[in-house]
């Protein structure tokens, strides 16, 4: 399953990777570096949403338990990430 829509930061504006999304027809949402000669128009309102998901891990990663994956089993440590995320939310 593709996805429509590769969110990233300027970090990762490189000719290899942009290609390779349009070639699987992703909608691609990095904003251009701006040492590009070309700058590469993108959706300025799909790339707050970004931001939106990068202060959520934020603030999973306040949980100690998520931050240093103490259980090594996959079903106690995504337990652990739901409780943290329902936690969060009712904040």
């Amino acid at each position: 399953m593709d996805a429509a829509a590769l969110l990233a930061d300027k970090g990762y504006d490189a000719n290899h990777l942009v290609d390779a999304m349009e070639e699987r027809a992703t909608e691609v949402v990095i904003p251009p570096k701006r040492d590009r000669k070309i700058q590469r128009i993108y959706d300025t309102h799909l790339y707050k949403e970004r931001n939106k998901i990068e202060r959520f891990f934020n603030k999973l990663k306040q949980f100690r338990c998520v931050a240093t994956r103490y259980d090594k089993l996959l079903v106690n440590f995504m337990g652990f990430v739901k409780l943290a995320a329902i936690a969060i939310w009712l904040r």
